[in-house]
């Protein structure tokens, strides 16, 4: 499976969620990028709870995203990517900064939680190419919290792996580690195509 990541295309998020209408579930929505798969995530929000108690604290906060495209729920992935975000906030002017780890580094700040949010979804994205479009498939998409007191967290080590990744999402999580699972499916990427046509 190849696993890239192209051009942002973020500014959805302030024109709007009109443009992910019937492209999947209210909580986990995709889209089309060529053959690149991405996904919105209106009601995912990250930036809360303790991870935003530990930013306010003046610490960083690491996250692992992993989006999985199956053939049927609960089957294995056909498709995966896992990209490695670190956030910390800025006290004085109250806005985040992100920045993706991994060989092709990218960042962003002066963001507001949302706009944050966003960012790490635009920079998470599978390939379809070779999938048949007519053949019905699920999205996962998994978030996990770095857990400072479980261990190995998703930032600890810089040149942590794919392999090193998708271990974290295999074992169960600790009862206090933030994390979030949002699904959608079936979906046909024939109907994902035509949407994106009718759009235009």
């Amino acid at each position: 499976m190849v696993i890239r990541v192209t051009r942002r295309w973020w500014l959805w998020a302030g024109l709007g969620a009109p443009l992910w209408t019937c492209l999947g579930t209210p909580d986990l929505a995709a889209r089309l990028d060529g053959d690149e798969l991405r996904v919105a995530a209106p009601s995912l929000h990250i930036l809360t709870g303790k991870p935003l108690e530990r930013l306010h604290n003046g610490a960083t906060v690491g996250f692992a995203f992993q989006l999985t495209l199956t053939t049927a729920p609960g089957s294995t992935p056909w498709a995966r990517s896992i990209e490695r975000f670190v956030v910390s906030y800025d006290l004085w002017e109250e806005k985040f900064s992100v920045a993706r780890l991994g060989k092709v580094r990218r960042s962003a700040s002066h963001l507001s939680a949302g706009a944050a949010e966003s960012w790490c979804l635009d920079n998470l994205a599978l390939t379809t190419a070779g999938y048949p479009p007519n053949r019905p498939f699920w999205l996962r998409l998994e978030v996990r919290a770095d857990d400072p007191q479980g261990g190995l967290g998703v930032v600890d080590e810089p040149g942590i792996n794919l392999t090193r990744l998708v271990e974290i999402f295999s074992r169960p999580p600790r009862a206090q580690q933030p994390r979030w699972q949002l699904e959608a499916g079936p979906l046909l990427l024939a109907e994902v195509r035509k949407s994106e046509s009718l759009r235009r």
